[in-house]
């Protein structure tokens, strides 16, 4: 009988269609996830003027969804590797889809931050399990790059929102932009047909013949016979108590590492999405020049995700991310010290890079340092603690903002977030990642190919 480590497999296969396909739909639903995340940001003043509320409510409202996206990074994240990564993004597309476009119906607060609860749950849910996908089915050599090109569908999400709402909101109303936002549901028979199930759930299901299919597509030159033993190494196999397993073999000091890494960083990504165009404004900037800022902000984030996922491939993952940590430090730094309007442009480019694309990789990272059966659980309880830092990165520096502090104060209260998030990522201990485990597992076959085949 010939046994068959499917995740050697993976690590060591060419990128082919199959790879294509995993991330035709990774991109396609973070997309989708990205359009209901941003939806609101381009409808709530006319939702304001409509429904007749306040600043602050509509703040309230605008963060209902963040609190759901933290439950539900933590909820479906750990379903997934329980009950299987197809059924468990079918269900977060169901609703984020459904809520979103429900949201449209409301004619109050609070049935729409409630509709908007509901709906966070699926855009949370399905982030840290199609991150898992990826990472799982992506060879070696090009993970980090592969993950990072899913995580560009968030972007493109809100890019999308901002391509079409104006028009929507304009001709149909604000309720438009949400009704568009129900449209996904009618892709959920299609990805429970196409896509490909995480191989250690086929194991632990002894579904042989879903995998004979998967690793037929997955490595074509792959001969099989028909009574293949398919395994995983023990790490990997696929468990009833997964949370337990983050905490075990040594790695709960890196879980909290981690945990605190995603906490700093969602911190500095969220505190810059809210306050940025008022902190610029606040320095005599005028809301054209501001909102320029803004938009080589985001640029600047996806050269550095790009970049960043490059530098994982070819370099230690986590020394990459210690040093963006840094790097988003140190600018944030420069932010509130540089006076030359040309020379901001390039350290707003930079800081972009080096937060927003900084989170990017550290999901990456995350993917690569749990074992693939609680991979998704893994990933899914660092973005739900890491929305702790997203919720109040928000309130804190508008907490500072109200007390008329010095601009540089401000920018320097979201660089020590860096700073924390660097040291955090330092502590982390590389030799337990799986990725690790999986090269050191590849180099010892090479090693016995050679001796093999060395003349006596």
């Amino acid at each position: 009988m010939k046994r068959i480590d499917v995740h050697r497999l993976a690590d060591e296969a060419r990128f082919n269609g199959f790879h294509t396909r995993v991330l035709f739909w990774g991109l396609l639903i973070l997309i989708f996830d990205g359009y209901d995340l941003a939806v609101v940001g381009a409808a709530l003043p006319s939702i304001m003027k409509d429904m007749g509320v306040s600043a602050g409510s509509a703040g309230f409202m605008a963060s209902s969804a963040l609190f759901g996206m933290m439950f539900g990074a933590i909820v479906f994240g750990t379903l997934a590797d329980k009950i299987g990564r197809i059924l468990t993004v079918s269900i977060c597309v169901a609703l984020f889809s459904a809520f979103t476009a429900l949201a449209g119906l409301t004619r109050d607060p609070i049935s729409f931050s409630v509709m908007r609860f509901l709906a966070g749950l699926g855009i949370g849910g399905v982030l840290p399990v199609v991150t898992a996908q990826m990472a799982e089915f992506s060879p070696l050599k090009i993970r980090a790059r592969l993950v990072v090109l899913v995580f560009m569908g968030y972007s493109l999400g809100g890019i999308l929102v901002a391509l079409t709402g104006k028009q929507l909101i304009g001709a149909y109303g604000w309720q438009s932009v949400f009704f568009a936002a129900g449209l996904p549901l009618l892709l959920i028979p299609f990805i429970l047909k196409t896509m490909p199930e995480s191989m250690p759930f086929l194991i632990k299901k002894k579904r042989d013949e879903e995998l004979r299919q998967i690793v037929r597509r997955l490595a074509p030159d792959q001969a099989l016979r028909g009574d293949e033993q398919f395994l995983v190494p023990a790490e990997d196999k696929a468990t009833e108590a997964p949370i337990k397993r983050l905490f075990q073999d040594g790695r709960a000091f890196s879980t909290v590492m981690i945990w605190i890494a995603f906490l700093t960083g969602l911190f500095m990504v969220y505190a810059l999405s809210s306050w940025l165009t008022k902190l610029m404004a606040m320095a005599g900037y005028s809301l054209g020049s501001a909102l320029t800022f803004t938009l080589l902000y985001n640029v600047g984030a996806i050269v550095g995700s790009v970049l960043g996922a490059w530098l994982g491939d070819k370099f230690n993952i986590k020394y990459v991310l210690v040093v963006f940590y840094a790097l988003g430090a140190v600018s944030l730094t420069l932010m509130g010290f540089t006076k030359s309007t040309e020379l901001l442009y390039v350290v707003i480019f930079v800081v972009g890079a080096s937060t927003l694309g900084t989170q990017v990789l550290a999901y990456a990272y995350a993917g690569e340092f749990y074992p693939a059966a609680v991979r998704s659980t893994g990933v899914g309880f660092a973005g739900g603690v890491g929305r702790l830092g997203a919720i109040l990165g928000p309130i804190l520096i508008g907490g500072l903002v109200a007390l008329q502090l010095p601009l540089e104060q401000n920018f320097m209260a979201i660089a020590v977030a860096g700073l924390i998030g660097a040291v955090a990522v330092m502590m982390i201990n590389h030799k337990l990642s799986a990725s690790t485990h999986h090269l050191d597992a590849m180099s010892e076959t090479a090693s016995a190919k050679a001796d093999t085949a060395a003349p006596a």
